[in-house]
């Protein structure tokens, strides 16, 4: 058998499997629905916060309580030492020009 013969097969197998994964995954999504719902409806009736997402520091674990000054508690022009607070923008408000700069 030819090496191109094995490749071709090798190919059409992958292919046939990637699209059984995405039938899976989009099987899984509608069986899912239903469960998702109720955490939803769990989130509402208890009216629970934001998804912590990191653990380090207070002003990255629940990024709609932290206060505007948290990442800059050490000094103002001190360096973040926190990882995740490279990863996380900061609010909108923060972000807009208040004044023109030259």
């Amino acid at each position: 058998m030819r090496k191109s013969t094995l490749f071709l097969y090798y190919l059409v197998f992958n292919i046939v499997l990637l699209s059984f994964m995405f039938a899976h995954a989009s099987f899984r999504k509608k069986a899912d629905m239903e469960f998702l719902k109720e955490k939803m409806e769990m989130v509402r009736k208890l009216e629970l916060t934001d998804l912590c997402l990191f653990t380090e520091a207070n002003y990255t674990r629940h990024l709609s309580q932290a206060d505007l000054h948290a990442p800059f508690q050490d000094s103002p022009m001190s360096l973040e030492h926190f990882p995740s607070g490279s990863l996380v923008r900061p609010p909108a408000s923060m972000r807009k020009m208040n004044e023109k700069v030259d």
